[in-house]
């Protein structure tokens, strides 16, 4: 059996979505990936590595994700909330604002702020009826797998004060 190879090559990149550039501390799935691809594009570029995306715990490492399925909240678009009326301007500003001179990520300003945010657009999208709407539905039925367990095991490590779970 003869094994054929393409001959055309072909280069890109690695850059951790968290390494754009962005507001709020962190790069995210905001404009900025959109830029930076259409950028990869123009350069010829066929390829972007990045790092797993799943959601991280002590030591933010995306090597040690809680789940295999389950997004990391870090990279939300703050934005976006804004634009669908889930975060107000000031709130979004003071946000941005706590972040704004850092020149490295600061994962545990992250972790108190980010989840703190994230908690009021999402009392916000439930009050507003967003668990009624058939996205929203779609996404439970689809995820319905993993998706119970997953904010089970959740709910337990912060209970526990986000203790590792043998403990």
């Amino acid at each position: 059996m003869q094994e054929t190879y393409s001959r055309k090559r072909a280069s890109g990149v690695l850059l951790p979505l968290f390494s754009l550039p962005g507001p709020g501390g962190i790069g995210c799935f905001s404009d900025c990936v959109c830029q930076f691809a259409r950028q990869l594009s123009r350069a010829g570029q066929k390829y972007w590595q990045i790092l797993p995306l799943g959601v991280t715990g002590f030591g933010d490492s995306p090597y040690q994700s809680f789940s295999s399925f389950a997004g990391n909240p870090y990279f939300i678009d703050l934005h976006r909330l804004f634009r669908d009326e889930l975060l107000s301007a000031t709130e979004l500003e003071s946000y941005d604002q706590l972040f704004h001179n850092l020149t490295r990520i600061d994962y545990a300003l992250l972790y108190s702020e980010r989840l703190a945010i994230l908690r009021r657009a999402s009392c916000r999208f439930f009050a507003q009826g967003g668990d009624a709407t058939p996205a929203f539905r779609d996404f439970l039925t689809e995820h319905q797998a993993w998706l119970p367990d997953f904010g089970l095991f959740m709910t337990i490590k912060a209970r526990h004060g986000g203790l590792p779970w043998q403990e």
